[in-house]
């Protein structure tokens, strides 16, 4: 058995770890009658072996799947997505220890269950690394970015609890639109899993030519029905679907392509579940995160953000910035994800500024982390997919 093969059985074990210690979260939750026993339960001390256990097969898949390319595995979408994965359940593990509750990760596993679903989407190859990423910075940029962005998305996984503990989901308000808005968002991420899963089970392609931003020809392959085509494309397979519309150069049409049919396949799953449900999905989980303390999901909240925000400030533009001006004899450029990376520094300082300064706590705090972590998964679904840039490495 090759290192390949052995990296992703380790991290189809990862998965599945996961998935079976949030059945023992939510079984610490649902067995304890008081809140003492609610942080000792042995269900969730259970549930932190088993999620241990998955997060050192989650470093071994990292780690074999290293040995196997000569490199750290960093450098596309599947290896970006899997590692927010693993540091987000890192993180989650470190203050689970700390805190002892429950709840967290009862949110927590499931979101990193979405993500790594997500990311095995995305091809799994191990290719050699493209001249723009033969550079120590690689690693030491992209590793530290991510363990920034997981700490953050502790934060709003935190904030999550809270706002579905203290909203009042029997009345019709902003608050639960916007927290239901959240839970619909999430499950256009299973609606990109189903569609994905679903077309390559039908192994369908179609294969267009197009002019690039550059002005050069160039070939795509879709794996999805093409709602959009590229820049003057001419298609290459017989019988294949016309585009609806043609796109400029700067946007991935078939990405766009992906896009599209995962919020169509999302929203109708959406409306199954609530079909089933008969109440918002918000108000489903509800239950689960009574028993959560209010004041320690707003500190556990505060003190991520504390911690992730210089760990992605580091990352994400100073140690960016020197490795743009080290390849592109420049620290600044306005790619889209240099933007976007700035937006987000600019969100979280303004997070901070609103939390010491104004005494933005609770509830306000609470959709401020939330909010965060949306602009977060902004950037690594719709930028990094939809708009060309110098980081469309995917």
């Amino acid at each position: 058995m090759d290192l390949v093969t052995i990296s992703s059985n380790l991290l189809f074990v990862s998965f599945v770890a996961y998935l079976v210690a949030t059945l023992f979260f939510g079984g610490a939750i649902k067995k304890s009658k008081t809140e003492k026993a609610y942080h000792n339960s042995k269900w969730g001390t259970i549930g932190l072996i088993i999620t241990i256990i998955g997060f050192l097969t989650h470093l071994g898949y990292f780690f074999t799947r290293w040995a196997a390319s000569g490199h750290a595995p960093l450098s596309n979408m599947f290896e970006f997505t899997t590692a927010f994965g693993m540091m987000l359940v890192g993180a989650f593990i470190l203050l689970y220890i700390i805190y002892r509750t429950p709840s967290l990760g009862l949110f927590a596993l499931p979101v990193a269950i979405i993500i790594i679903s997500y990311a095995t989407m995305f091809p799994r190859d191990v290719t050699p690394l493209i001249p723009a990423l033969q550079s120590k910075w690689l690693f030491i940029h992209v590793i530290t970015t991510v363990i920034g962005e997981s700490i953050l998305a502790i934060s709003a996984i935190a904030g999550l609890v809270f706002l579905v503990k203290n909203i009042d989901m029997t009345k019709k308000s902003k608050q639960r639109f916007w927290i239901e808005a959240v839970m619909y968002t999430l499950i256009l991420v299973l609606g990109f899993v189903v569609t994905s899963t679903t077309f390559k089970v039908m192994n369908y392609e179609a294969e267009f030519t197009y002019i690039d931003k550059n002005q050069e020809p160039a070939e795509i392959t879709y794996h999805v029905p093409p709602l959009f085509g590229m820049n003057e494309y001419e298609a290459m397979t017989p019988d294949a679907m016309t585009p609806f519309f043609e796109l400029p150069p700067i946007i991935n049409a078939q990405k766009m392509s992906t896009l599209v049919w995962s919020l169509v396949v999302g929203s109708v799953l959406y409306i199954i579940l609530r079909l089933i449900a008969r109440k918002p999905i918000a108000a489903v989980f509800q239950p689960l995160a009574r028993k959560a303390n209010s004041q320690l999901m707003d500190e556990i909240g505060y003190r991520a953000v504390l911690i992730g925000f210089p760990v992605f400030t580091l990352g994400a533009l100073i140690f960016a910035m020197i490795w743009a001006h080290e390849a592109w004899s420049r620290f600044w450029g306005w790619d889209p994800k240099e933007v976007w990376a700035l937006i987000t520094w600019l969100f979280y300082a303004a997070f901070l500024h609103l939390r010491l300064s104004r005494g933005w706590e609770g509830q306000k705090s609470a959709w401020l982390a939330v909010i965060g972590f949306v602009i977060i998964m902004f950037n690594l679904i719709a930028v990094n997919l939809i708009i060309a840039g110098l980081h469309s490495y995917a």
